[in-house]
């Protein structure tokens, strides 16, 4: 299978921007996520999954650089892991009641820990509204070459969680319609859509866990945050 995503038309369809124009100061880094539900898909497929897939997310945030209000956060990373009420991004259900379960980096200080929740809360308010546990962990988010468009990338929180990723390939294209049908569950400066070699939460707090690979459901991205 040849790579695609290096081609300009799919480039064109499936790369989004969010809070472009922000200042180069402040925090910035990579972020992944994957979910229970294709991302980038038909509309045929995508209705199909809508209240039966999809409600369940785990994502995560690697800080190159920066702090959060004061606090260094640089080389640090925290992941969320979610289980909502119904399918994430559906339109048609703007209110989606969600638990979450946060982790932090274990290399965090306390200072640097509450500053990491507090990050991760600003950037995806709705889904972490309910968090039920913080828990603490190595985290590790690592993309191939340093370059999102690659596709690959991998996400880890010790052994509770893991997101591993590589580009879209012709294969993926099933109908031949696809395009991003869920926006990213963050706030994103730069998103890729990327096909889940591994989607999985093995902890507890979400009274589920999950092993769900082998699907177009993520998204690895870059994330810039003014200062504060």
């Amino acid at each position: 299978m040849k790579p695609i995503c290096a081609a300009a038309a799919l480039l064109a369809a499936a790369t989004v921007s969010f809070a472009a124009g922000l200042p180069a100061r402040g925090l910035s880094g990579n972020y992944v996520e994957a979910r229970t539900a294709d991302v980038y898909t038909g509309p045929c497929f995508a209705n199909g999954e809508v209240e039966i897939n999809g409600k369940e997310a785990v994502f995560g945030w690697k800080i190159a650089k920066g702090a959060w209000k004061g606090v260094n956060l640089a080389g640090l990373g925290v992941v969320g892991v979610v289980r909502s009420q119904h399918t994430l991004g559906d339109i048609h259900r703007p209110i989606n009641p969600a638990i979450a379960v946060l982790i932090v980096d274990s290399r965090a200080t306390a200072e640097q820990r509450t500053a990491l929740v507090a990050f991760a809360k600003s950037q995806a308010p709705d889904l972490l509204t309910n968090v039920v546990q913080v828990k603490s962990a190595p985290i590790e988010l690592t993309i191939e070459n340093g370059n999102i468009h690659s596709g690959a990338a991998r996400l880890t929180a010790g052994s509770l969680a893991e997101v591993s990723t590589r580009g879209m390939t012709e294969a993926d294209h099933i109908c031949g319609n696809e395009d991003i049908y869920y926006p990213p569950l963050a706030k994103l400066e730069h998103a890729m859509p990327a096909y889940a070699l591994e989607n999985s939460y093995a902890g507890d707090g979400l009274d589920d866990t999950w092993s769900v690979p082998f699907r177009r459901s993520s998204f690895v991205g870059t994330f810039q945050v003014p200062a504060e």
